[in-house]
Parts: structure tokens; sequence; C-alpha cells
């Protein structure tokens, strides 16, 4: 589905580098030219003609409608042509606008409605890198152990919401988790989305999602000193053998984990540390000898790092893992629906869960 913000913003006369930029004032020129665009008709001027030397009052592009101008008007008398497209395009637009605001602000018995994430889409032309070399490679960046294992995260995710009574929401998080030598350790937790700087985001912090401004702080707590030699508290190991049963002990299992499984043990492990080298090696090993993961191609992830993408096609989902061609490091973990859920309001192709690790 297409992004509404994404299209109303595309109408917008304002070049996207200006600094009057979403709903702020037009700057002279785009005043202009909307002002002889809406009120052509009562001039009988071509809405394309110039006259630099007149002012046009401030307007600012919301949902409502400039003036007493309405798009019923617009679409009056207009023969076919550039200008008939261009008003067709600005009348879309405004109906996406009102579109949106209606399900952003319809009152608060209402879930505001925000589309997923796409897919990470896989490049045509790249050529899939197998595991086994991916592993290799890591080895050999992990000869000096460098970089270090560290406890703590820093991790972006996007999730999605559903429920049976309302449609399905996605939320935007950053979150970083410190530890300090004294075993205590601080997370904060802020409402952001990469893909749009500086624009609202939806938080469900009071249990009814919201939109929030960027960087809104959700949660920000310091909890005591506390300590852990079990799973996933306890430092992994950097042998992928001990590292597979230090994960599914991680996942309170008694049994060989499954490959989804082991990749939802791969993320709870990500949001615990931040592995070095080594670690980061073991676990491009063990993923390289676990079965249904096949390579894709390259892709470009949601903070635009390159990385090589590898796929398990599970019941109902599908799973991309994204790994830094060059250390085998986990970048991110991609969870996509592959089939309608009418119920949930989840269509085929939805991002249900996505995380990005940074270090």
């Amino acid at each position: 589905m297409a992004d509404e913000l994404e299209l109303l913003r595309r109408a917008n006369p304002v070049p996207s580098g200006a600094p009057h930029f979403g709903d702020g004032p037009l700057d002279q020129n785009a005043e202009r030219r909307l002002d002889q665009l809406l009120h052509s008709e009562d001039r009988g001027q071509s809405p394309h003609s110039e006259n630099p030397g007149r002012s046009v009052p401030s307007r600012r592009l919301t949902g409502r409608r400039p003036g007493r101008t309405s798009l019923s008007r617009l679409l009056q008398g207009r023969r076919p042509g550039r200008r008939t497209r261009l008003v067709w395009a600005l009348a879309t637009a405004a109906v996406v606008a009102v579109t949106a605001l209606a399900l952003l602000v319809a009152g608060p018995n209402t879930t505001p409605a925000v589309a997923a994430p796409r897919p990470l889409v896989v490049r045509a032309d790249a050529t899939p890198v197998s595991l086994d070399r991916l592993a290799e490679r890591a080895a050999q960046a992990a000869a000096d152990g460098s970089p270090g294992l560290r406890k703590g995260t820093h991790v972006q995710s996007w999730s999605m919401g559903m429920s049976q009574d309302k449609p399905p929401v996605t939320l935007a998080e950053e979150r970083i988790v410190r530890w300090k030598a004294d075993d205590s350790h601080t997370e904060l937790v802020v409402a952001t989305d990469p893909r749009h700087p500086g624009r609202p985001i939806l938080s469900d912090e009071d249990g009814d999602p919201r939109l929030v401004d960027d960087g809104h702080v959700i949660s920000k707590q310091t909890f005591p000193p506390s300590w852990s030699d079990a799973p996933p508290e306890s430092p992994p190991p950097h042998d992928a053998t001990r590292l597979r049963a230090y994960l599914q002990e991680a996942q309170y299992s008694d049994t060989p984990l499954t490959t989804p499984q082991l990749l939802d043990a791969v993320g709870v492990l990500l949001d615990h540390w931040t592995l070095g080298a080594r670690e980061h090696a073991a676990l491009a090993r063990l993923l390289a000898d676990t079965e249904g993961l096949r390579p894709v191609g390259r892709v470009t992830d949601r903070l635009d790092r390159r990385g090589q993408a590898y796929v398990y096609d599970g019941s109902g989902a599908r799973r991309m893992l994204i790994m830094d061609p060059v250390t085998g490091a986990v970048l991110g973990l991609e969870s996509t629906a592959t089939a309608d859920e009418p119920e949930w309001g989840l269509k085929a192709g939805d991002v249900m869960e996505y995380s990005a690790w940074m270090r």
C-alpha cells in the first residue's frame, strides 16, 4: 500500500529540500503557482502563466481546501491535457490527505491506521554469497579478536500491533541499553522512524496508539545491579557448537531448535549483547550449518547499510536475515506475512516485525 503521506508530500509545490517543508508556509514562487492553479477560472488565466510582480497571501498546505475553492470547481470546465492531469493529481492528494487525517484523528475510540513498512527488496542482479563463504570471511575478520563483546544493545525496531476489532498499526522504536561496571544498567526507549526523520511517530506507550513527536521518550529507566549465569544474561561463547546450546537454553528448550526458533533466539541474543568479532564468526558458522536458510542476494537495509540476505520460508511467514558481507555480523531480521489473515487485518506481504541492530 502506498504511503499516503508520501503521496501528499509529492503533491506539495515546495521542493523536498526546501526549508519550508510539510505543512509550513510556501515560498513566494510556490504560493504564486498554487494561487494561479486554484483561481485561474476566476481570472481567466492559464494556471501556468507567471506574474513575478504579484504578491500572494501566505497559505499552508493542509487537509483543508484553500480559501473557498472546492474540488468540484477545480474539476469543472477543464479540457483534457496537462492541466487536467495536474488538477486530478491535486484532487487525489487532497482526498488522500483527508483520509489519512481522518484515520489518525478520527476519535478517542479509533485506532490510528499506519501502513506497514514495505518488505526489503533484493537486488535482482546481485550474486548471492553462500553462508559458508560468509562464515569464512567472518572468521578472517575475527583473527585479531577486535572489536570485543559488550553487554547491552542499540536496536531500532518496527512491529505490527494487531487485534480482531481494530486495524493493524506499525510501531517504530529505538532502544539503547547500556551496562555499567557495577552491573547496573539503563534503558532508553524513544519513538523514531529513520525512514521519515522529523515526522510524527505512532506510539502505544499508554496502551492506546497515538501520534508523538519524533524522538519522543517512551521510557527511561535505571535498573539496580543484577547478574545471572544463565543465557541470555551470561556472556555468549565464541564457538558455534557451544553457541547453539547457549541459544537453546536461552529459549528454554529441551529439544534442538527449529530454524524459526533459532532465528528468534538470535533476536533475543542481539537484544541483550553487542557481539564482538569472534561471536559474529561463531554465529555465522552456526547459521551456515542451519537447514533452510538460502542466500538470495544483496539488500540495503532500513538504516541504509548494505548486506547479504538469507531467507527462510516457513508456514505463514517469510524470514529474512540481513548480514554484513565482510564481518558476518547480523544487521537485521525481517518477518513478512505470506498469507492473508482477514480477521487480523493482515495481508500477504505485510512486514510483521523488523529489527536493525547497531554497534
